[in-house]
């Protein structure tokens, strides 16, 4: 996309630095060349061609097709001048002032349930103990509209922000909210959060039909409700649905501009408009992706708003980022603290400017008091005791984080074109082509879990048998909207319930051959594997007489060979043979050596998801 050009900023340090200042001046400046050489050689080790180019053997491509290098140097990033001061044009370091940020972030408590007493009892507890705004679900699978005032019972409005989602309920809920403020005698102006209309992703989500008037009815009352945004940009319904980064970005940004149109319509100014206008991003535990995915958020709408004809200093975007629904797992919840830690983390140095944490049990159902609690000292520990609001755009100036904004922006901007060119946000989302465009990245996505090039610890990686079930009253069944809902843990997580709800636990026999440090790796490889689909692995070792019996005695009709190749060549054949006389159904080799009387093959390379959907199959789980 084209860049923006900046106000003028101090120079950058440069290698004519004074000694005093410069860390490294004893020593000399190595050259890329010189690192290529000794990452060659390391690489050697690890059996990568001496010839190999070491930096393209450590490279990956993201799912946009962006390719992330082990080296970033200053000659290749885009210099920090271009990226503005904080608060300023185009606003990639950040939307606020400096002066603005002391108090960091808000934070963020979503409430979605229609139990009012129950929301009012949560929502309280969360403001008493470091929340600062609400976020309530309204309607639809949340709050009755006429209990919103029982909800806010006792919340100071003029104080905590109030976010809805409200869905197809946006306007009835806006009046709500008014009538609330009214009776409890608060001024509309000193309202502050966001009615959260968001007709185009209400569709996405839940099929409605997207009455983007409701935003042109908003704009033309717009006196009405203070300071409060008055349209929501949801973008965690892509991220959902298996966005890219670029994907989400690029969608957002043609919802956005569908939204700016209409509130103008309505009777707002461009600047006006602007500034009612909230937008919500999905952050993950990828944390370098998700803090470039918020910068250059910020740089893609400060061009929307430049050709709109806005004022520099109205050109900023109001951000709450959520850390990812699509993340957590069901299985080992409590492995979602950390994941959550980690989301909030890019969240705030990405600049944010409301985060929620979502509960580590959000997956299994309607989170307890406990849960919630963690939810909120993860914002403590992050804005307070580890001091991230006093700094702002902290990844600033990283070579890596600056590249990586700027390609994001550019793929995300591509997809924006696309999206208007094919008629904007809601023909591309009612015409499919926005399911199409996800389709590819889920797909992708899926792939890699199924072979586990990308892991989920505590489900596809050290998964724990026999985890206790952590129980949660069960959420109401989502809709069905235009757009699905994944979850990425949850073709495993399936697996897991096949075994969990089978009569016995399945068990997988591990025939390991010759000596413990021989068959110790790959015995411990297959366990874990096996382990993913909540299989039990017994082991058995000795001779191929004493394997035989070891395996009738497991009770099992499958089993897996696990050795060294040496041994392979030397009694796997054998080995396969006599377990097959002894009742193996499925007989797989961990490793890839070709043995005849195996039926497949384990390793990191291969499709888990099928094998272990095979091997259940086989052992009659169903």
């Amino acid at each position: 996309m084209p860049a923006q050009p900046p106000e003028e900023l101090p120079a950058e340090p440069t290698a004519d630095a004074p000694a005093s200042l410069a860390l490294a001046a004893d020593f000399a400046p190595p050259s890329r060349d010189e690192w290529r050489a000794l990452v060659s050689a390391v690489l050697a080790k690890s059996g990568v061609a001496a010839d190999a180019d070491s930096e393209d053997a450590l490279s990956f491509d993201t799912y946009d097709g962006i390719r992330i290098r082990p080296l970033y140097t200053a000659e290749e990033a885009p210099s920090l001048a271009a990226a503005g001061r904080p608060g300023s044009p185009p606003f990639v370091r950040g939307a606020t002032r400096p002066a603005a940020a002391a108090i960091g972030w808000d934070v963020r408590t979503r409430h979605a349930d229609p139990d009012a007493k129950q929301s009012n009892d949560a929502a309280l507890a969360d403001l008493e103990t470091g929340a600062t705004s609400l976020w309530l679900v309204v309607g639809d699978g949340g709050l009755a509209v006429s209990d919103l005032g029982a909800a806010l019972e006792g919340v100071y409005l003029d104080l905590a922000p109030i976010a809805l989602e409200a869905g197809a309920h946006s306007l009835e809920a806006a009046q709500a909210l008014l009538r609330v403020a009214q009776q409890r005698g608060v001024d509309p102006a000193e309202l502050r959060g966001t009615l959260g209309a968001d007709p185009i992703g209400t569709r996405a989500r839940t099929g409605a039909e997207a009455d983007v008037g409701v935003l042109r009815t908003l704009a033309e009352q717009g006196t009405q409700f203070g300071g409060l945004h008055l349209a929501t940009v949801d973008a965690t319904v892509y991220a959902d649905a298996g966005a890219s980064d670029a994907q989400e970005l690029g969608i957002a940004t043609a919802v956005g501009v569908a939204y700016l149109r209409a509130l103008t319509d309505g009777g707002l100014s461009v600047d006006d408009a602007l500034a009612r206008v909230e937008f919500r991003f999905a952050v993950t535990a990828d944390q370098f992706p998700s803090i470039a995915k918020l910068r250059a958020a910020r740089r893609i709408w400060d061009r929307v708003a430049e050709l709109s004809g806005a004022a520099g200093a109205q050109r900023g975007q109001y951000q709450h980022a959520v850390t990812s629904a699509a993340m957590l797992t069901r299985r080992d919840p409590w492995v979602n603290m950390l994941r959550t830690t980690v989301a909030c983390f890019a969240a705030a140095v990405g600049g944010a400017d409301a985060i929620t944490v979502l509960p580590f049990d959000s997956a299994i159902g309607r989170s307890d008091d406990f849960a919630r609690r963690i939810a909120r000292n993860t914002h403590s520990v992050l804005h307070d005791e580890s001091s991230l609001a006093r700094v702002m755009d902290a990844a600033g100036g990283s070579w890596f984080v600056e590249s990586l904004t700027g390609e994001l922006a550019d793929k995300a901007w591509d997809v924006f074109t696309r999206l208007e060119k094919a008629g904007g946000a809601l023909a591309a989302l009612d015409d499919g082509t926005i399911d199409a465009l996800l389709a590819t990245t889920r797909s992708a996505r899926a792939d890699d879990i199924a072979h586990r090039r990308a892991p989920i610890t505590g489900v596809t990686e050290y998964a724990f048998v026999d985890e206790a079930p952590v129980e949660r009253v069960p959420l109401p069944p989502a809709p069905t909207g235009l757009l699905p809902r994944i979850r990425y843990a949850e073709d495993f997580e399936e697996l897991r319930d096949r075994a969990d709800n089978a009569p016995q636990r399945p068990i997988v026999f591990l025939a390991a051959l010759g000596p413990v440090a021989a068959h110790s790796a790959r015995a411990a490889f297959a366990a874990n594997l096996f382990h993913a689909a909540g299989i039990e692995c017994v082991t058995g070792t000795g001779d191929v007489e004493e394997l035989a019996r070891a395996f009738r005695a497991s009770g099992s009709t499958v089993a897996c060979l696990c050795s060294s190749d040496r041994m392979y060549g030397e009694a796997a054949a054998t080995g396969a043979a006599a377990l097959r006389a002894a009742g193996a159904e499925q007989i797989w080799l961990a490793g890839k050596t070709p043995i005849d009387g195996v039926d497949g093959y384990v390793h990191v390379r291969c499709d888990a998801l099928a094998v272990l959907r095979s091997t259940l199959d086989t052992l009659g789980v169903k």
